[in-house]
């Protein structure tokens, strides 16, 4: 698992970041490069249990580890979800449960400055770079549009 660091400076300020991360109406525009029509069932709560999933059904379990609006949320991701069933416990889970996804929103001379640190298995390490690119560049986007 390698820790990566990806980083956007975004002419919005933060509490307008805050909500294209984590609305369900902005949410799965930024995260179609991972998987187009994914999206997630949660309240966004610390806590709380998030269902990432694809059109599916499929998907990652996690939960919010640490939710400060908004400036910082960390979600720990568990397992995975398959034809409805959960598995925290397999072999294939073992490999990467824990890993972390970090997202920071700092305000700098009135735009913000979003850094994303997350935990990706080696094996995942080109495709999830280069979908985090593109990824952060559509939150800086829809950010922009209607600051």
């Amino acid at each position: 698992m390698k820790r990566k660091e990806f980083e956007t400076t975004i002419d919005a300020s933060k509490e307008k970041v805050w909500l294209v991360l984590w609305s369900d109406e902005t949410y799965p525009k930024w995260t179609a490069p991972f998987s187009e029509g994914s999206y997630a069932e949660t309240d966004w709560k610390e806590g709380s249990k998030v269902l990432f999933l694809g059109p599916n059904g499929n998907g990652m379990i996690s939960r919010i580890k640490t939710r400060n609006e908004p400036t910082y949320m960390s979600i720990e991701h568990l397992g995975i979800i398959i034809d409805g069933k959960e598995d925290t416990s397999s072999d294939e889970v073992k490999d990467w449960a824990g890993a972390m996804e970090n997202y920071t929103l700092e305000e700098i001379n009135g735009k913000t400055k979003l850094t994303v640190h997350v935990d990706i298995a080696e094996a995942y390490l080109d495709s999830f770079e280069k979908a985090f690119l593109q990824a952060l560049q559509k939150v800086k986007e829809l950010s922009e549009e209607t600051s």
